[in-house]
């Protein structure tokens, strides 16, 4: 759980909050009008963050780049009104 301060306190108390976070291990939500404006974390919890960010991207590329092209049926394409279809072209013997 987050500690939670306005925005107005947190100015006058910024150091205090820094060694909370830094020395504490605590995480701070500084609030404007009782809506969540910032958090402040330690570096150390910043690049966790950072670091599963860029594991669930690699993820999502994994998995978006193993979907292969699928070729849909002759009758789908009358039954959704499909008008025209790619068709990739080999120029090998133009």
């Amino acid at each position: 759980m987050a500690y939670e301060i306005p925005v107005t306190q947190a100015r006058a108390e910024l150091a205090e909050l820094i060694n909370r976070v830094v020395y504490g291990g605590e995480r701070v939500v500084v609030t404007r009008h009782g809506k969540p404006l910032i958090a402040l974390v330690s570096a150390a919890d910043l690049r966790r963050l950072e670091d599963e960010e860029a594991v669930a991207e690699e993820q999502v590329i994994r998995s978006v780049s193993s979907i292969h092209s699928v070729t849909s049926a002759p009758g789908e394409r009358r039954s959704f009104g499909i008008a025209a279809e790619h068709r990739r072209h080999d120029h090998q013997g133009d």
